[in-house]
Parts: C-alpha cells; sequence; structure tokens
C-alpha cells in the first residue's frame, strides 16, 4: 500500500504537517485578537468576513504590497538570512511530534534531544536578526533575546531530562505511550518550570522584553518591513502553535484521549493550551529584563533542580510505588516547594532596599 512506501508517507506527512502549521498560525492570530479583545471589553476584528475571519487574509495582502526597505550600512547576507533562520526551525520541531499512533513524520530515537537541538536554532536567527540591521535598538533587543533564550533553556533541558528518565526513553512517541495518566499528574512540578520556561523561549507574556516597545522601540525587528516582517511576524505565533503542541505532547498525553485517540484529542489539548497562554497575556504585566533573568536563575533553576533530583529518587528506589501515592506525593510537594521558595525569592527587593 502508498502508507508503507517510505517516500510516499514522506511527502504526504511533510504536507500535512506544513498544512498544520500555517492553518493554526492563522486561526490563533485570529483568536489572540477575539480573545484579548473579550478580555478588554471590546469586539476585536469583525469587519472583514463573518466574526472577523478573513481579517489574517486582508493581513497577508497589505504586508506583500508594504515595500520591502534594506537600510544602508547592514549585513547584506544575515539581514537576508536570518528571519529564514529563525522560522524553518520552529516548523522542523513538528517532525517528531506523533499525531496518532502510527502518524509522525519521523520516529527519531533521541527525539528529545532533536527537540532542544532545532529550537535553539531559531534563537539564533533572532538574535542575527537584531545584529545585522545596524541598529542599535535591534542589537538591544536581540541580545536581550539571546540572553532570555540561553538563560531559560537550562530548566527547560532539566526538566526534558526528568521526563526521559520517568518515561525510560527520548523518543517522543516513548514518552507519549508511557503516559497512562498525563505527566502533568504525576509531574505538576515539571509542568510548572517547562511551561514558564516555554513562555520565555517563545517571546510571549510577560517574558516579551526583545520587542519593548516602551524602551527599544521594537527591538530586533526594528528595521525588517514587508515579507520579512511578515516571515519574523510567523516566527512568533508558529512558535506559540508548536510549544502549544508540545505541551499537549509530553504533558497532557498527546493524542491519547478519554473515549478516543487520535489527532482531534491532541488539537484539543493544544487549542487549550494556548487559551491559556491568551489569559497570561491578559492578565499579567511585562517583566522587566533584570526581573526576568532573577525569576530563571534563582526560581525556576532551583525547581527544576529538586524535580529532577526527585524524579531521579523515585524511579531508582521507588519503581513500582502505587499511581495515586506517586501523585498525591507530587502535588502536594509541589505546592509546598514552590510555596516555600517564593516566600525567599522575592524580585525587585534590592532596589526597595535602596
Amino acid at each position: 500500500m502508498w502508507y508503507e512506501n517510505f517516500w510516499w508517507h514522506l511527502v504526504i506527512a511533510a504536507v500535512i504537517l506544513i498544512a498544520y502549521f500555517f492553518f493554526f498560525i492563522v486561526m490563533f492570530i485570529w483568536t489572540e485578537r477575539r480573545v484579548i479583545g473579550f478580555f478588554q471589553i471590546r469586539r476585536g476584528p469583525n469587519r472583514i468576513g463573518p466574526l472577523g475571519l478573513f481579517q489574517g487574509i486582508a493581513d497577508v495582502i497589505k504586508v506583500m504590497l508594504k515595500e520591502d526597505i534594506v537600510p544602508n550600512k547592514t549585513d547584506k547576507i544575515l539581514f537576508w538570512l536570518s528571519p529564514l533562520m529563525a522560522f524553518v526551525p520552529v516548523m522542523m520541531i513538528l517532525a517528531v511530534i506523533p499525531f496518532s499512533k502510527g502518524f509522525q513524520l519521523v520516529d527519531l530515537n533521541v527525539g528529545i534531544i532533536y527537540i532542544a537541538a532545532v529550537s535553539s536554532i531559531s534563537s539564533v536567527g533572532v538574535f542575527l536578526c537584531g545584529y545585522a540591521c545596524n541598529n542599535k535598538y535591534g542589537l538591544i533587543g536581540g541580545m536581550r533575546g539571546l540572553a532570555q533564550f540561553i538563560s531559560y533553556e537550562i530548566p527547560m533541558l532539566l526538566v526534558l531530562i526528568s521526563l526521559v528518565i520517568s518515561s525510560g526513553t527520548m523518543s517522543v512517541n516513548g514518552i507519549v505511550a508511557a503516559q497512562s495518566l498525563p505527566n502533568i499528574i504525576f509531574m505538576p512540578l515539571a509542568f510548572v518550570c517547562y511551561f514558564i520556561s516555554s513562555l520565555a523561549e517563545i517571546n510571549r507574556t510577560p517574558f516579551d522584553v526583545m520587542e519593548c516597545d516602551s524602551e527599544i522601540v521594537a527591538g530586533f525587528n526594528i528595521e525588517y518591513s514587508g515579507m520579512k516582517f511578515a516571515m519574523l511576524y510567523l516566527v512568533e505565533y508558529g512558535e506559540a502553535v508548536v510549544m502549544s503542541t508540545l505541551v499537549a505532547t509530553l504533558f497532557l498525553g498527546g493524542y491519547k484521549g478519554i473515549f478516543i485517540d487520535g489527532p482531534i484529542p491532541l488539537l484539543i489539548k493544544m487549542v487549550i493550551v494556548f487559551l491559556f497562554i491568551l489569559w497570561i497575556r491578559a492578565t499579567l504585566p511585562r517583566l522587566t529584563v533584570e526581573k526576568s533573568m532573577s525569576l530563571c536563575w534563582k526560581f525556576l533553576l532551583p525547581l527544576a533542580l529538586f524535580n529532577l533530583l526527585f524524579t531521579a529518587v523515585r524511579i531508582t528506589f521507588f519503581p513500582d510505588l502505587a499511581q495515586w501515592i506517586v501523585v498525591l506525593v507530587s502535588i502536594v510537594m509541589t505546592v509546598l516547594i514552590i510555596y516555600l521558595w517564593s516566600g525567599l525569592y522575592k524580585p525587585g527587593r534590592e532596589l526597595q532596599h535602596e
């Protein structure tokens, strides 16, 4: 049959993943505008098409008709390549995500390492965007982003290591298969650390410090216009799509559902994660740079290390412990450790003393 042929499987799966990627980017852009409008007691897009659904098409036409300006004294090669370098790796992460049992572009036995490696390339592309434009605001935005990416990757990788220890495999498909109950129940502290780190990695509120308009105008993309700006705009929402899919896969059971298994449960979980991201954006203010760094090094990193130690002890010395005991201990431990550590960690305390 055609689905048993490697090349047919590769081509069809790649087309489906690309369609999934761009479809949910468009839907997330529309959803964010409508949901944020609801939070701010306004309508949001409602003029073009039913409920403003065609607003994204109008935006695409507008961007395509805008003049593509390249400032003088820029690094022309990097100026052209850096948006592409930021965009392509985001889409490549979907290659190892299982959307149902048997449907996956490629099942790497080192899928977690692949995700960590490819995601870091996009951060380099974002930094090069700020570096190549020969603009001080752009360079500051790129440096802010790179510092935040490097910092928050550490607790994120520690959480991924704990997932590998708990599941006994580095394959993403294997991690999904190992979830008799979602990992968010077994490892709530890991979920908290991973979710916060992911928000910082994809530059979403309250960690959008490299586009802080009140301090550095537009940050790393200040000199980009036309299709280059559109590509950087797609990077932000593409990262939100991929991050929501990863959280749903690694912590919410992936394609496993209550009644049925397949892509539908995964899509529902992914949309719920994205709506939670929007709730955070509509609720929390932006952190300053020093508070963002302090949150990572003084709060998330110790929690991620503690979670790794706890997971290693549980798997090594208590591998046959009853599930309900593991769940109960994990939830109580998570609440206590966050409460106690947050009492010690007070961002901005030094400034208050001054």
